[in-house]
């Protein structure tokens, strides 16, 4: 990969979770990004169970937190990385902040800050 495409990358790339019902892509920081072509360095897709438990934690936490932009918008944009088989999330989760389970209608970023 060459280094102007590792620079577009780093600049403005996504990341592609592949789901059962379609490619969704993930907007990122630059420090996500950083962190996340160190991850890829060496492959374009990787299975969510062959990540680390750090790994596997940060692709959940930026599904959860609904960053997905449409394909429109990343038409031309380059993947950092695909994210294969990630396991579904299920609907009694446990909520970090507070330690009981949410139900899934609850589990959005709003939601949760909304709770007392």
């Amino acid at each position: 990969m060459g280094l102007f495409m590792w620079i577009e990358k780093l600049a403005v790339g996504v990341l592609r979770v592949l789901t059962p019902i379609g490619p969704r892509y993930v907007q990122l920081s630059f420090r996500q990004r950083v962190y996340l072509l160190w991850v890829f360095r060496h492959f374009q897709s990787l299975p969510h169970k062959v990540l680390s438990q750090r790994q596997q934690r940060l692709i959940d936490r930026l599904c959860a937190e609904d960053q997905f932009v449409s394909w429109s918008h990343v038409e031309d944009v380059p993947v950092v990385g695909t994210i294969e088989q990630r396991p579904p999330v299920e609907a009694g989760t446990l909520s970090p902040e507070y330690g009981h389970s949410v139900r899934a209608a609850d589990a959005s970023p709003l939601a949760m800050r909304q709770r007392p």
